[in-house]
């Protein structure tokens, strides 16, 4: 990568929810660089901001399902539909686990779907698990600008 943190947009309208997972993801000082977005209107300003821009743009989405204004489904369904966007990975993080909450995010391109752990080492095992995936494990395809 050419000496640059890979790039995740975690993307929570809870503030406990976010700090928890800024905890665990910043344990590690190689892991990637964690973006905060407080919703989904924030999470798409920020990647139409970045979408150009290789080296800003997030290598992994971590999105909240249930969030006022605009849900992740919502959040979901506009980076499917941005050319510039739609290949970046997005996994639903989230406290639902309704049958259909899982089949829309699945049926609208989610990558993964998560339900938060209670339990704050689980939590952790869960985030470390998902990152090494889909940021180590995993090869992104990058597409030819």
């Amino acid at each position: 990568m050419g000496g640059r943190k890979r790039q995740v947009l975690l993307v929570d309208d809870n503030p406990n929810d976010l700090e928890l997972a800024l905890e665990v993801l910043g344990q590690d000082s190689d892991g990637p660089e964690v973006v905060t977005a407080q919703g989904g209107p924030e999470a798409l300003a920020y990647l139409h901001t970045h979408r150009d821009d290789r080296h800003r743009r997030p290598s992994l989405v971590l999105l909240d399902l249930n969030m006022p204004q605009l849900d992740g489904l919502g959040v979901l369904d506009a980076i499917r539909a941005d050319e510039k966007l739609h290949d970046i990975p997005v996994v639903m993080l989230t406290t639902s686990r309704e049958q259909k909450d899982i089949q829309a995010a699945y049926r609208r391109g989610a990558n993964g779907y998560l339900v938060k752990p209670p339990d704050l080492s689980m939590f952790a095992d869960t985030m470390r698990a998902t990152l090494t995936f889909w940021l180590g494990l995993n090869q992104i395809a990058q597409p030819h600008l």
